[in-house]
């Protein structure tokens, strides 16, 4: 199950018989890829201790809404901020109805207030409770708030009663919580990302790199895929695992990744540029190993081809996006960027505070024609399913005045 990979997901239990699954839940999420952390409301912990539940994540159970371990007392923001996405499994009626009036009177309910993330919920209850005019209108107002139903299912119940109000199986679960991720607003769509630093030989054992570690291109090209996009990964030397469901180039040089980007770009809707390319590489390689014999060496640099300024001159051209590495000015350097390249969008980060190169978390301006966006520091995942989310629109909103100007 790919798409749960390297995703970070929070699991709410409540009160409920079914929470015996829980653990199961758990399990099934890590095997699948998962990050899992847990929240136990207080009748949970009647049901199953969470000291299982804490064996099962790998990680200490939340209960607590103030919580003084954590950064300034402020657990719950934190756990919202940390969160791919929510499932509460079970989701007993009340915690239904207090998901309904959007109370924050507890840990749990109050990180649903609190997230950004999709949040899906499991309920578990006697099928008369569920059957509850009440509690179907409690669900409509869940619903209504863009929460995830998932189930229930109908069978026999540990009260001894036969009907809809079981939760279902772990496995399912798990399966449902992927689909969360699998958006579809890239679906039919082809997008070539590049990703990386690239190594411009000096000799067979030197050359020139820098510090990107590729995180951030993996993580746009895993995200496009999520989306239903077709994706092609041109990549230059890392470490990283290549994702699942992308085709994955491999180069070393800025010379290879134009060639194979170029290549790949004529056919595509989409090219995301995030590869960290050489701006120069030198004009002659040593054949052998350079000896340290002479106190000092000259090495002269010919300048590489701009591989987004030749993507966006193709005719068509697909929709450009760009991403620059600034310390200073970022918005006036980006902006200039954008122009001299003839590109349609730059995602412009700062680099050297703990952000950007080599870092788990990045932060985004996105600079396009008329427009200023900005995506805050986040775990890069979740940073490139924003990016991927935005640059969908602006592809849709483009291809829809294209399409206006020619009937016109």
């Amino acid at each position: 199950m790919g798409t749960l990979i390297n995703k970070r997901l929070l699991l709410g239990v409540t009160g409920g018989i079914a929470a015996y699954k829980s653990a199961d839940i758990v399990r099934r999420l890590r095997e699948a890829g998962a990050e899992v952390r847990v929240i136990m409301s207080p009748s949970a912990t009647e049901f199953i201790t969470p000291l299982t539940m804490q064996a099962v994540s790998g990680h200490p159970v939340h209960q607590h809404l103030l919580d003084t371990g954590a950064e300034s007392g402020m657990g719950h923001i934190e756990l919202a901020r940390w969160a791919d996405a929510v499932l509460v499994a079970p989701a007993s009626a009340n915690f239904l109805a207090r998901l309904a009036q959007g109370r924050a009177d507890d840990l749990l309910s109050t990180v649903c207030l609190a997230t950004e993330a999709p949040i899906a919920v499991a309920p578990a209850m006697n099928q008369q409770m569920w059957n509850n005019n009440a509690t179907q209108s409690n669900l409509a107002a869940v619903n209504k708030n863009g929460i995830k139903i998932f189930g229930p299912g109908e069978g026999s119940q540990a009260c001894g009663e036969v009907g809809p109000g079981r939760m279902l199986e772990p496995a399912d679960l798990v399966t449902l919580t992927s689909e969360l991720f699998a958006t579809g607003e890239l679906a039919g769509l082809t997008v070539v990302v590049t990703a990386g630093p690239t190594w411009e030989a000096i000799d067979p054992v030197r050359g020139l790199t820098n510090r990107s570690s590729g995180k951030m291109g993996y993580a746009v090209a895993e995200a496009a895929a999520e989306a239903g996009a077709k994706v092609i990964l041109v990549s230059g030397p890392t470490t990283l695992t290549e994702p699942e469901r992308v085709r994955t180039i491999r180069v070393t040089s800025a010379q290879q990744m134009h060639d194979a980007a170029l290549a790949q770009a004529a056919t595509a809707n989409i090219f995301i540029g995030v590869a960290a390319v050489a701006d120069y590489r030198p004009a002659q390689t040593a054949s052998k190993k350079i000896k340290k014999t002479a106190e000092r060496i000259t090495l002269e640099l010919v300048r590489n081809p701009d591989i987004l300024a030749d993507v966006a001159a193709l005719k068509p051209a697909p929709f450009t996006v760009g991403f620059a590495a600034e310390t200073d000015n970022i918005e006036a350097q980006a902006r200039q960027k954008l122009e001299s390249k003839k590109i349609n969008l730059i995602a412009a980060n700062r680099v050297g505070l703990d952000l950007g190169f080599e870092s788990d978390e990045n932060s985004l301006l996105l600079v396009e024609h008329g427009q200023v966006t900005e995506l805050p520091a986040q775990p890069k995942p979740k940073l490139a399913r924003a990016l991927i989310r935005h640059v969908a629109a602006s592809y849709r909103a483009r291809s829809g005045a294209e399409i206006y100007q020619l009937r016109s």
